[in-house]
């Protein structure tokens, strides 16, 4: 898809975060690419080897494995200026355990994995930035095994509504349900839980 990328969040993102400059911009151009993506189209199923980061200009993707009766469990979901990818299978050469694919039209960023590394050579903030970035990715995944390991349903909702303040209202409850490794029906008594403290709070 043909577009100007210096209209683009991709654009504003990597400048403002990363400091990149038009110069080194335009040399990486090759590097990446704008796709529109259908609907439940998949930019990546499991046991294929990841060529691609994938940044989110428009739309939503979510990152899933399947268990053996197909049942999908979410790791994470990819809204605007988020970007997502199977990390070990694009930096090992390894056959991808994750599938990634759109649950609204999107429009998406294909980022090469040279983009990375030609940026980081060219610029020390971008490289600073990468390294940051993986330590934060990191540090999120620790977050996301206590979670899951530690904490209560509602506990796990809260912190959702924190992260994901924006996807409330886009994604289906079983799909948040999944994220949270609850059932929908013990997402349903949270909610109806919260509602009721906010309420007792307004009346007092």
């Amino acid at each position: 898809m043909e577009r100007n990328w210096r209209d683009s969040n991709f654009y504003r993102y990597y400048v403002e975060k990363a400091e990149l400059s038009d110069e080194v911009f335009e040399e990486l151009e090759p590097y990446f690419s704008f796709k529109e993506v259908a609907h439940h189209q998949y930019l990546l199923r499991e046991g294929e080897v990841s060529r691609y980061t994938f940044f989110v200009e428009s739309g939503l993707l979510q990152s899933f494995s399947l268990d053996e009766k197909g049942g999908e469990h979410i790791l994470q979901f990819a809204p605007e200026n988020w970007i997502v990818s199977d990390r070990a299978s694009q930096y090992f050469n390894k056959p991808a355990d994750f599938y990634i694919k759109a649950i609204e039209p999107s429009l998406i960023v294909f980022i090469q994995q040279e983009f990375m590394e030609k940026a980081s050579l060219q610029s020390n903030a971008f490289a600073c930035f990468m390294e940051n970035s993986l330590q934060r990715n990191i540090y999120m995944q620790q977050q996301r095994i206590n979670s899951l390991l530690a904490m209560t349903a509602k506990e796990r909702y809260l912190m959702f509504m924190e992260m994901y303040p924006s996807l409330l209202q886009r994604v289906p409850q079983w799909m948040i349900a999944s994220y949270l490794g609850i059932t929908p029906e013990s997402l349903s008594r949270v909610r109806r839980e919260l509602l009721m403290e906010a309420g007792n709070k307004k009346k007092e």
